[in-house]
């Protein structure tokens, strides 16, 4: 079915009223009770992530302050639940007394931006990718298919942990970002590079699909360019395919940003990520387990949020899901 097709319904009255795709797609998604609570949720926590100074301002806190009167001699917060309190409704950081609230507002704001920009330049890159050998096919298809197959040998995890540190140099040397700013640099690239290519082949198979529809050879019969052809006959075919795997990447990449945190490749201290946190937490578990539980709550529940999002998009975008 094309995007352009009007879907027909019947209604109750008994007359007909015709809905867009489109449409049709948002009936599914707000009938799918999981898929909309996820969704308030996963809204929720990044527009916080992103309203940090706001809401940190407004509860009197400030980034990176420490706050030593709310620890004891032996730099363990003071009172229950990791120092709990109306001015740190999550309580502070064993060591340096930071604000954990702040911390974590502060650090989803980078988790989130890293995944976000890795997403959308995945699939951009795969996207691109993918249209051109499925709609050229021939030697072009057969070079990319290869090298995807070798980029898809390389040990991706060994290769970012090892290759960070090096990579990072270089940026700060080309004078291009310093410090936090160049890891957060190379962390994206090194997950764009690795991250492309499932994507591409998805939208590969789809290409090649739609190349022999009526319309694209009825484009190509008029004299249109191929150019031409790829944006404005098959582009807008393939977006509810990049929608459902844009909501589907982004967990899997805050995920990532995470793990590579809490082993040392991404950002570090004084700045903070989810990862970082818990990486910190680890240290403290067993004299401070609410510093280390609060941030893996928080994290499981973002990407299994986001994890139920993207499963509602795609039941709502599948033209054969039942209504």
């Amino acid at each position: 079915m094309s995007t352009t097709e009007a879907q027909v319904e019947q209604v109750e009255q008994g007359g007909i009223v015709q809905r867009t795709p489109r449409q049709i797609a948002w009936a599914r998604f707000k009938r799918n009770k999981a898929g909309v609570i996820s969704g308030y949720v996963a809204l929720f926590f990044l527009v916080s992530a992103f309203a940090a100074p706001l809401i940190t301002r407004a509860l009197g806190l400030k980034n990176g302050q420490t706050y030593p009167e709310a620890i004891d001699e032996q730099s363990f917060p003071i009172g229950k639940f990791g120092g709990m309190s109306l001015a740190h409704p999550l309580g502070v950081e064993p060591g340096a007394g930071r604000d954990l609230l702040t911390m974590l507002l502060y650090g989803s704001r980078i988790s989130f931006s890293v995944a976000i920009i890795t997403t959308v330049s995945s699939i951009g890159l795969g996207m691109l990718i993918g249209l051109t050998v499925g709609y050229f096919r021939g030697k072009v298809d057969a070079v990319v298919g290869r090298f995807s197959d070798f980029l898809l040998s390389f040990p991706a995890t060994f290769m970012i942990i090892a290759l960070s540190l090096p990579l990072v140099q270089r940026v700060e040397a080309l004078g291009i970002a310093k410090d936090n700013g160049a890891r957060v640099i190379v962390l994206v690239v090194f997950f764009v590079f690795f991250g492309w290519m499932g994507f591409a082949r998805l939208i590969r198979s789809q290409a090649m699909s739609l190349r022999e529809r009526d319309f694209v050879m009825a484009a190509q019969a008029a004299g249109a360019s191929s150019s031409r052809i790829i944006v404005k006959e098959m582009l807008p075919n393939l977006w509810p395919t990049a929608i459902v795997f844009l909501s589907l990447s982004l967990p899997g990449f805050l995920s990532a940003e995470a793990v590579f945190s809490f082993l040392g490749v991404g950002v570090q201290a004084p700045a903070s990520t989810w990862g970082l946190v818990l990486s910190d937490a680890v240290s403290y578990w067993r004299n401070d387990p609410t510093y280390l539980v609060i941030p893996s709550v928080m994290l499981v529940i973002v990407v299994l949020a986001l994890n139920l999002l993207g499963d509602a998009i795609r039941d709502a975008l599948d033209p054969k899901a039942s209504h």
